[in-house]
C-alpha cells in the first residue's frame, strides 16, 4: 500500500468481538491467562498475546504497525515521548566505554542528552564540526556503537546525505541511527537510503494536533547484529535478567526491539497510554494531506521574506542556492520541509520585537503542529548550550524559527508582514 493508504488502514480490519471499524481504545492494565500454564507461556515469549500495558496494549500494537509499515521497517515500538525514543535507543546500543558519532545540528535536548547525561553513564558522544560524511568518519574508532543524524535538521533546516552515512556505517560495522520527526516518512524513508534504525516524536507532524505527546522506533531489520557478536554481545548472548534469552535467536530481524522491549519498556516503564495512541492515529490518518499544505505553505512563506528588505537572511532548502538544495532534490523529490529559519535587519533586538508582535503565528517550542508556531532557539530549545555550539548547531541569536502551519497562506503572510513591521517601526 502507500502511505496515504498505510496511514488509514495498516494493522486493523475491525474488532473481532464487535466488528468496530475504529479502532478501540483497550484502556486495561492487564489482560486475563487462561491457565497458570498460559501465563507462563507468555512470559516465556513461547506464544503472541498480552500480559501487562507496560509491555504491549492492543491498541497500541496498532499504532506501532501503522509506522513501521510508513517508515518501511519490519517492527516498531512505541514510548512515552520522543526523547524516550531517543534514550531507549540509546541505551540499547551503548554500554559504560562506548561511544555514538553524531552530527552536529542537533535538537536542543537531544544534544543535552548527548553532551551531559551519557557521559555521566560512561558514554561518549563525539559531535561532528558539520554533517558531512567524511568529517564523521574520521571520529569513528573500535568503541563505536552508532552513527546519529536527523534527517532534517531541526532547528538548522540542514539535510543530511543519508546514501553518504549509511555507507559510512556500513564501513565502520555499526547502524545508522536517524531522527525522521521533521520530514516524516511522508517526504522521506530513510530505510530505503541506508539507514538501520529510525526515531520519531510522534507529537510532531505525525500526530500534529498539538494535543498528544509520544515516541516510536522503528527498526529496519537489515542491521546483521549476528555478524558482529562480541561487539554487539547483547543482542547475541544469554540475558540473565530474562530467564537467559538471547534476542537474536528468539527474535531473529525483530532482535533490536525485542530486547528493547523486554529490557528497557518492561523494567524502566515509559509507556505510550492507549488513548494517547488513539488520538496520535487520528492525527496519523491525515498526515500525507497536511505535509503537502505544510510544504506548499512553508515555500510561500520562505518566498515572501526572501523578498522582503527588512529580513536579513533565509535558511530554507527550496531555494537553489541553498547548500542543501541538491540534497533536498535527491532525498525529499525538491519538497522543502515546513520548518524554516531566518533572520531580521536589525540583529536580536529586532528579532525579539518581532516575536513578541506576532499574532496568528503561536510562540512556544514544539513543532509540527497544524497551527502555525513560531521559536526563539537560542533563549528556549538551544538555551543550555554554548554560543560556539549554538553556531555549529546552525543558530545565532536572532534566529527565528517558524513551523508552518496548515492556515490560509494569505493570513500566515499577513501575519508576518505586521510583526516585520512592528519590529522595523520600534527599531
Amino acid at each position: 500500500m502507500k502511505p496515504e493508504t498505510i496511514a488509514l488502514h495498516s494493522g486493523y480490519e475491525c474488532d473481532p468481538a464487535t466488528k468496530a471499524v475504529a479502532v478501540p481504545i483497550y484502556q486495561t492494565v492487564a489482560y486475563a491467562f487462561d491457565s497458570a500454564a498460559h501465563g507462563a507461556a507468555l512470559f516465556d515469549l513461547e506464544v503472541e498475546g498480552f500480559r501487562y500495558t507496560r509491555i504491549a496494549n492492543p491498541t497500541v500494537a496498532v499504532l506501532e504497525k501503522r509506522v513501521a509499515d510508513l517508515e518501511g521497517g519490519v517492527d516498531a515500538l512505541a514510548v512515552a515521548s520522543g526523547q524516550t525514543a531517543l534514550y531507549y535507543t540509546a541505551l540499547n546500543l551503548v554500554e559504560p566505554g562506548h561511544n555514538i558519532v553524531s552530527v552536529p545540528q542537533l535538537y536542543g535536548t537531544t544534544h543535552t542528552l548527548f553532551a551531559h547525561i551519557l557521559p555521566r553513564m560512561g558514554v561518549t558522544v563525539k559531535f561532528g564540526r558539520s554533517d558531512q560524511p567524511a568529517e564523521l568518519e574520521s571520529l569513528i574508532d573500535e568503541n563505536t556503537r552508532a552513527l546519529f543524524c536527523e534527517t532534517v535538521g531541526n532547528p538548522a533546516g540542514n539535510i543530511c546525505d543519508l546514501e553518504g552515512l549509511a555507507n559510512v556505517a556500513q564501513r565502520a560495522r555499526i547502524p545508522l541511527v536517524v531522527d525522521n520527526t521533521v520530514p516524516t516518512p511522508i517526504l522521506i524513508r530513510p530505510i530505503e537510503f541506508g539507514a538501520d534504525i529510525i526515531i520519531h516524536s510522534l507529537t510532531k507532524f505525525l500526530g500534529g494536533h498539538g494535543t498528544t505527546l509520544g515516541g516510536a522506533v522503528v527498526d529496519s531489520g537489515n542491521f546483521p547484529w549476528t555478524e558482529n557478536p562480541e561487539r554487539f554481545a547483547m543482542f547475541n548472548t544469554p540475558d540473565a535478567s530474562y530467564h537467559g534469552l538471547v534476542y537474536t535467536e528468539h527474535y531473529g530481524r525483530n532482535a533490536f526491539l525485542g530486547r528493547m522491549r523486554s529490557v528497557f519498556q518492561r523494567t524502566m516503564g515509559a509507556v505510550l497510554s492507549p488513548f494517547n495512541a488513539f488520538l496520535l492515529m487520528q492525527g496519523i490518518e491525515t498526515v500525507a494531506l497536511r505535509v503537502e499544505r505544510h510544504v506548499e505553505n512553508a515555500r510561500r512563506v520562505a518566498e515572501f521574506l526572501r523578498a522582503d528588505a527588512r529580513v536579513a537572511s533565509v535558511s530554507y532548502a527550496g531555494f537553489p542556492d541553498n547548500p542543501y538544495y541538491a540534497l533536498n532534490q535527491k532525498y525529499l523529490g525538491g519538497r522543502a520541509c515546513s520548518l524554516l529559519t531566518f533572520a531580521i535587519r536589525g540583529g536580536f533586538d529586532a528579532g525579539t520585537r518581532f516575536y513578541d508582535a506576532l499574532k496568528l503565528f503561536k510562540r512556544l517550542v514544539n513543532l509540527g503542529d497544524s497551527k502555525s508556531l513560531a521559536c526563539h532557539p537560542a533563549s528556549t530549545t538551544h538555551r543550555q548550550m554554548s554560543p560556539e555550539e549554538q553556531r555549529i548547531a546552525g543558530i545565532g541569536p536572532e534566529t527565528i524559527r517558524l513551523s508552518v502551519g496548515i492556515e490560509h497562506i494569505d493570513d500566515i503572510i499577513a501575519d508576518l508582514d505586521q510583526a516585520l513591521g512592528a519590529a522595523i517601526r520600534e527599531g
